[in-house]
């Protein structure tokens, strides 16, 4: 009685994940994927910005440090 109940179990459990499987490869079709051009021009923005920002945390990174140095 005990492994009629738990084969059941696996069975619900297997038939799931077939199920969700399938959805993901039904919506897999409809995603819209952008252009290369944007793809390499979003990149650059990003990296760009990285290095901005970088390059600002270093900056006021050095003006503390010469802060800090006058209180001392």
């Amino acid at each position: 009685m005990m492994n009629d109940n738990s084969d059941k179990n696996k069975n619900e459990t297997i038939e799931s994940i077939k199920a969700y499987f399938k959805g993901v490869k039904a919506e897999w079709g409809r995603i819209s994927w952008p252009e290369r051009r944007q793809i390499v021009a979003e990149t650059a923005f990003v990296i760009v910005i990285v290095f901005f920002f970088t390059v600002a945390i270093y900056l006021i990174d050095l003006l503390f440090k010469g802060l800090l140095s006058l209180i001392q």
